[in-house]
């Protein structure tokens, strides 16, 4: 099982030599605070940063229950199988130097310095009434990847091996069009553009050497875009944060790869959301520049209809190993008579969902340079089903042809043909067999802290 005496070890040491703090992992206001250049007496600010962040997550994973006799108008019924929960620690640095006039350069790191992955037979739930256990998914007896000879414990039907390290390097341009600093009469309103370059190893599962593949990185290079307002009051001040991201470009090693024929959504999902709250002032010493304030705001995000690493992804790469003859192998060439077996890899097609989130946080000012900051944040996700890659696609009908249409007229994925997704796994992905993710809940524990210069 997961402990947590190594947890509160980490989190009282980055407290106590944290010092720095912007919104991007924790979701806190968005500072007003504008770095510039060229000012007189300033040539170049320069802000240091740094985010602590424990993060805790978990999710009830259904299963949809495919030949039970049911009520023709009824939802497909589907059961209770597993329970899913994850850590993680993770560390962002972070800087901002301007390059102009309320315009700077803005670079950060984000390490996740310790994560664990586990599930659990649900409440009620046992080893032969597991539909993941029955379907050969995972061995009856369960698998650890940190002790991959011996049964994980209790009711533990999966562990993951711990990993860390990096997945994107994040570099932006921003500016500030409007600045409360300089015009007491408009608000502070931001502007950015953020490449999120991916940069660490790509995270992959290896059921024969799972120690060795430790990595955390999607392999996705995506741009972020963002604007933010903030208007400070005589007792209060009132934020806002809008945000769009996309995959731009994956590398040669990602798992996020089109594998051609009827293959469609084979694309990292976008997200795009909003970040907003209040700051009310506690305490307010204008002369020494000495300020405590509460901050209540909220989340709000949605992650689109695409590819990504599930509370199943390892588990289903793990049933896709092309060198065994688990479930999920999958056939990388549906129009050749011989099965060329593919790994599963393991990432899968996700349903839109929406993450909704609450933010509490307690920030004090030092004078005019250093920050900290405490933040909590509850995360709730609406359910949503985590396999369902298409079939494939059916191409119009133009006579005989080759990859771009088909001589039968009819509305059919055709077995043996290019209209057939490589990536389609009829164990998870047809109807009756699907995997949801539901009651998901997550709590996220933050330090920060800030130095202007």
């Amino acid at each position: 099982m997961i402990t947590f005496q190594s947890v509160l070890r980490t989190g009282a040491l980055v407290f106590l030599v944290a010092v720095v703090v912007r919104p991007t992992s924790t979701h806190a206001n968005p500072a007003s605070l504008v770095p510039s250049a060229a000012e007189p007496g300033h040539p170049v600010d320069l802000h240091l940063r740094l985010d602590y962040e424990y993060q805790l997550d978990r999710a009830l994973l259904t299963r949809e229950a495919v030949g039970e006799p049911v009520d023709p108008l009824a939802p497909l019924p589907r059961h209770p199988d597993l329970q899913f929960h994850q850590y993680r620690h993770v560390l962002t640095p972070r800087a901002d130097v301007g390059v102009y006039h309320d315009t700077w350069l803005s670079f950060a790191l984000p390490l996740v310095i310790a994560q664990a992955r586990e599930l659990e037979l649900a409440d009620g739930v046992t080893r032969d009434g597991s539909s993941t256990l029955r379907d050969g998914l995972l061995p009856v007896g369960g698998f650890d990847a940190r002790d991959p000879g011996t049964p994980p414990p209790g009711n533990l039907v999966f562990r993951g091996i711990g990993r860390k390290g990096l997945d994107q390097l994040h570099i932006g341009l921003n500016t500030a069009p409007m600045n409360q600093r300089r015009d007491d009469t408009k608000p502070t309103w931001k502007l950015g553009a953020e490449l999120r370059l991916a940069v660490g190893k790509v995270m992959r599962f290896d059921v024969m050497k799972p120690g060795e593949e430790t990595g955390l990185g999607k392999g996705v290079h995506e741009l972020r875009l963002w604007t933010s307002f903030d208007r400070r009051y005589a007792h209060a001040e009132a934020w806002m944060e809008l945000f769009w991201q996309v995959p731009i470009a994956a590398r040669s090693g990602s798992l996020f790869k089109d594998p051609g024929f009827g293959a469609t959504n084979t694309s990292l999902s976008q997200t795009a959301g909003t970040n907003f709250g209040v700051e009310a002032f506690a305490l307010d010493d204008k002369i020494n520049g000495n300020r405590i304030t509460l901050d209540l705001g909220a989340r709000i995000v949605g992650h689109f209809e695409g590819r990504d690493y599930s509370e199943m992804w390892e588990v289903f790469a793990l049933a896709g190993d092309s060198r065994g003859s688990g479930p999920l192998v999958l056939d990388a060439n549906p129009i050749n008579p011989e099965f060329q077996g593919l790994s599963h890899p393991g990432i899968s097609n996700i349903e839109s969902y929406l993450e909704t989130a609450a933010h509490f946080a307690m920030r004090a000012e030092l004078g005019p340079h250093v920050r900290f900051a405490a933040v909590v944040d509850v995360v709730w996700k609406t359910d949503h089903v985590i396999s369902f890659a298409d079939a494939g696609v059916d191409l119009p009908t133009c006579g005989p042809g080759v990859g771009t249409c088909e001589a039968d007229a009819n509305e059919l994925v055709n077995p043996g043909t290019a209209e057939v997704n490589p990536l389609h796994a009829p164990r998870i992905d047809l109807v009756g067999h699907r995997y949801h993710s539901e009651d998901n809940l997550g709590l996220v524990i933050g330090v920060l802290g800030q130095y202007v210069f």
